[in-house]
Protein backbone atom coordinates (compact mmCIF):
# COMPACT_ATOMS: atom_id res chain seq x y z
CA UNK A 1 0.00 0.00 0.00
CA UNK A 2 2.74 2.15 0.83
CA UNK A 3 4.53 1.72 -2.68
CA UNK A 4 1.19 2.59 -4.12
CA UNK A 5 0.72 5.95 -2.35
CA UNK A 6 4.08 6.84 -3.30
CA UNK A 7 3.41 6.23 -6.75
CA UNK A 8 0.04 8.43 -6.94
CA UNK A 9 1.82 11.36 -4.75
CA UNK A 10 4.78 11.26 -7.23
CA UNK A 11 2.42 11.22 -10.25
CA UNK A 12 0.62 14.13 -8.84
CA UNK A 13 3.51 16.20 -8.42
CA UNK A 14 4.69 15.24 -11.51
CA UNK A 15 1.85 15.93 -12.85
CA UNK A 16 1.05 20.02 -11.33
CA UNK A 17 4.98 20.65 -12.20
CA UNK A 18 4.23 19.34 -15.62
CA UNK A 19 1.04 21.97 -16.05
CA UNK A 20 3.70 24.81 -14.67
CA UNK A 21 6.17 24.14 -16.82
CA UNK A 22 3.47 24.26 -20.07
CA UNK A 23 4.31 23.67 -23.34
CA UNK A 24 7.21 25.54 -24.03
CA UNK A 25 9.24 23.75 -21.92
CA UNK A 26 8.06 20.49 -22.66
CA UNK A 27 8.81 21.19 -26.23
CA UNK A 28 12.70 22.20 -24.60
CA UNK A 29 12.88 18.89 -23.08
CA UNK A 30 12.01 16.99 -26.00
CA UNK A 31 14.36 18.80 -28.26
CA UNK A 32 17.12 18.13 -25.31
CA UNK A 33 16.37 14.28 -25.34
CA UNK A 34 16.26 14.14 -29.28
CA UNK A 35 20.12 15.79 -29.20
CA UNK A 36 20.99 13.29 -26.78
CA UNK A 37 19.54 10.11 -28.61
CA UNK A 38 21.16 11.32 -31.80
CA UNK A 39 24.81 11.94 -30.44
CA UNK A 40 26.58 9.20 -31.49
CA UNK A 41 28.90 8.50 -28.48
CA UNK A 42 25.25 7.50 -26.94
CA UNK A 43 24.29 5.79 -29.92
CA UNK A 44 27.42 3.55 -29.71
CA UNK A 45 26.95 3.00 -25.87
CA UNK A 46 23.35 1.93 -26.54
CA UNK A 47 24.16 -0.52 -28.83
CA UNK A 48 26.92 -1.76 -27.34
CA UNK A 49 24.83 -2.39 -24.07
CA UNK A 50 22.27 -4.04 -26.27
CA UNK A 51 24.99 -6.15 -27.55
CA UNK A 52 26.04 -7.11 -24.06
CA UNK A 53 22.62 -7.61 -23.32
CA UNK A 54 22.30 -10.27 -26.60
CA UNK A 55 25.53 -11.82 -25.29
CA UNK A 56 24.49 -12.59 -21.88
CA UNK A 57 20.88 -14.08 -22.85
CA UNK A 58 22.50 -16.52 -24.83
CA UNK A 59 24.67 -17.65 -22.44
CA UNK A 60 21.67 -17.52 -19.89
CA UNK A 61 19.47 -19.34 -22.42
CA UNK A 62 22.00 -22.22 -23.09
CA UNK A 63 22.51 -22.52 -18.97
CA UNK A 64 18.77 -22.88 -18.48
CA UNK A 65 18.37 -25.28 -21.14
CA UNK A 66 20.93 -27.17 -19.87
CA UNK A 67 19.33 -27.55 -16.81
CA UNK A 68 15.49 -27.27 -17.94
CA UNK A 69 16.08 -28.88 -20.93
CA UNK A 70 12.46 -30.83 -22.41
CA UNK A 71 10.84 -29.84 -19.07
CA UNK A 72 9.52 -26.64 -21.02
CA UNK A 73 5.95 -26.29 -22.38
CA UNK A 74 5.16 -26.44 -26.11
CA UNK A 75 4.70 -22.84 -26.35
CA UNK A 76 7.31 -21.34 -24.59
CA UNK A 77 9.91 -23.88 -26.27
CA UNK A 78 8.05 -22.77 -29.64
CA UNK A 79 8.47 -18.90 -29.03
CA UNK A 80 12.25 -19.63 -28.08
CA UNK A 81 12.86 -21.21 -31.17
CA UNK A 82 11.22 -17.82 -33.30
CA UNK A 83 12.97 -15.75 -31.55
CA UNK A 84 16.34 -17.81 -31.74
CA UNK A 85 15.45 -18.29 -36.09
CA UNK A 86 15.27 -14.12 -35.61
CA UNK A 87 17.76 -13.62 -34.04
CA UNK A 88 20.12 -15.45 -36.49
CA UNK A 89 18.88 -13.51 -39.23
CA UNK A 90 20.29 -10.84 -38.42
CA UNK A 91 17.25 -8.56 -37.19
CA UNK A 92 16.06 -8.33 -33.46
CA UNK A 93 12.31 -7.62 -32.34
CA UNK A 94 13.12 -4.01 -33.15
CA UNK A 95 14.00 -4.46 -36.54
CA UNK A 96 17.25 -3.11 -36.05
CA UNK A 97 20.74 -4.82 -37.02
CA UNK A 98 22.69 -7.34 -33.98
CA UNK A 99 26.13 -6.12 -34.87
Amino acid sequence: MRYRLTFIAGLACGYVLGTRAGRERYEQLKKSARQVSQNPAVRNAAESAAQTGREVAGKAYHSVNGLVGDKLPDSVAQRVRSLRERSQNGQDDWGTSNT
